[in-house]
Formats: structure tokens, C-alpha cells, sequence
């Protein structure tokens, strides 16, 4: 009896806790194609599909998301959206390193990588670089019955007027319980990300989805109407926390991997 009371005293003392699990954030670049014309669209659209979508999906990216804004848009036919995650920050640096090393990209995409000067197949392409959320990790596609010409991805950036600012307003996403009202009114979020590198800083972008345009619109309005979202809006730190809210209304393209 004593000699097991001793092994239970031994193993409580030294067999330490297990550790807590911590789940890695994210990082997130968000490339914007900026073309001009049909014939640019057509071209980015045959490269990112049978070109750069499959040298990711190699690079060991799984999920790549393509997005084009919606036909009432003043952007329609003038931008692609290309959502890419990393694991870590170093995966996103040394991307560049492993196309260039990759032969089949290299020669399948010669039309597009190298296409002539006066006839290029975009306009220009700009890289936004985002964490994500402590308390949304890591990304989530979702699954929808409708097709992708019905289906609707929103993406906003919410830009704020000071550095603090910007932080206030992350925390109210965490902190504050309004990623968790986005979750309980099934807003399908794909990511929140915090923006490290771009055009706008400081501020933050994130993005929804829904099956199609009238689930968009009665998502909003309830959470427009919720209690929880009246009592977060109505608190004093919250307050003035963004200055300008750009939202951009997408259909993910047929190619695209959600």
C-alpha cells in the first residue's frame, strides 16, 4: 500500500501538465490583378487556372481563392482577386524562390510571365500582406450547393484614422465578441486578417460568404438589428475605431478552389 501511494505521489510531482495546444496564425496575401479589357481578363484567367493555381497547390498551398467583382460593380471587368494563406511568414517570402525553380510553371506560364511589353496581360497587380486574427486563426472555406455565379463573397477593409485606432478596433473583433456574433448569425467567414503591408494602412480586411445575394442581405440585416451588435457598437472605446469602409461584393471565379 505504501509502495503505491509513493508511485501516485511520484507521478503527480514529476509527470508534468500537458501543454496547450497553440494554433499557429496565419499569414494571407490578397494579389489584385488590375487589367484592362476582355482580352487581359482572358489571359490572367488561363494563367492563374492552368498555370499558377496548380504550381501553388505543388508549392503545397491546398486552397487558393480566385474572386471577381459582381456585374453591378464599377470594378466588374477591371479586377481578379487571388486570396492565397501561408502557414508561416517565411512560406510567403521564399514563394517567389520556389516558382522561379519550377520548370512547368516556367515554361507553361511563358505567355503570361514574359509576355510581350506592349501587349501585357494586366494592367498592374498589387500584394496585400495580413495576419490573421488571434482568435480566428486560420482561414475557413466554406461549402455551398448554389453555383459560383450565384454565390456571394464579400470582402471589406475597414480603415482607421489612427494607429490605436486600427488596434481598437481588432480587439473589438476579439475581445469585443463580434467575430463571435459574425459565428452565431452564420456569416461564413473566411478570414479576418490584420494588414501588415499595403496601399491603406492602418486597417484591417476581412471577408464573408454566402450562398447568394439575398442570404448576404438578410444576414445584414440581422446582425444590423441584433441586440449584441447594439450593445458593441454603443461602447465607449469601440467608438470612431474606423474611418473609411470599402466593401467589395465578388462571385469566386469557376476555377477558383472555394
Amino acid at each position: 500500500m505504501k509502495r503505491v501511494l509513493v508511485l501516485c505521489f511520484l507521478a503527480v510531482f514529476f509527470v508534468k501538465p500537458a501543454s496547450p495546444i497553440v494554433v499557429i496564425r496565419e499569414y494571407y496575401e490578397l494579389r489584385i490583378y488590375h487589367i484592362t479589357g476582355k482580352a487581359q481578363e482572358e489571359t490572367t484567367d488561363k494563367f492563374l487556372k492552368e498555370v499558377f493555381l496548380p504550381a501553388l497547390h505543388h508549392a503545397g498551398i491546398e486552397k487558393v481563392g480566385v474572386f471577381k467583382p459582381v456585374e453591378t460593380d464599377t470594378a466588374f471587368g477591371k479586377r481578379i482577386y487571388v486570396f492565397i494563406p501561408f502557414k508561416t511568414v517565411e512560406q510567403f517570402i521564399q514563394l517567389p524562390m520556389v516558382l522561379s525553380m519550377d520548370q512547368k510553371y516556367n515554361e507553361d506560364g511563358k505567355f503570361f510571365l514574359d509576355a510581350p511589353y506592349d501587349n501585357p496581360p494586366f494592367r498592374r497587380y498589387e500584394t496585400i500582406l495580413m495576419l490573421a486574427f488571434k482568435d480566428m486563426p486560420q482561414f475557413r472555406p466554406p461549402k455551398f450547393l448554389t453555383s459560383p455565379s450565384a454565390r456571394i463573397y464579400e470582402l471589406r477593409s475597414y480603415e482607421s484614422a489612427t494607429e490605436e485606432k486600427a488596434v481598437k478596433k481588432i480587439e473589438m473583433f476579439n475581445e469585443g465578441g463580434e467575430m463571435k456574433l459574425f459565428e452565431k448569425l452564420g456569416f461564413n467567414a473566411v478570414f479576418f486578417g490584420e494588414v501588415l503591408a499595403g496601399s491603406t494602412k492602418p486597417n484591417l480586411m476581412y471577408m464573408t460568404s454566402f450562398a447568394d445575394q439575398k442570404s448576404r442581405d438578410d444576414h445584414w440585416n440581422t446582425f444590423r438589428n441584433s441586440p449584441e451588435w447594439k450593445e458593441i457598437s454603443g461602447m465607449e472605446q469601440y467608438k470612431n475605431t474606423v474611418s473609411k469602409a470599402n466593401v467589395f461584393l465578388l462571385h469566386p471565379a469557376d476555377y477558383s478552389d472555394f
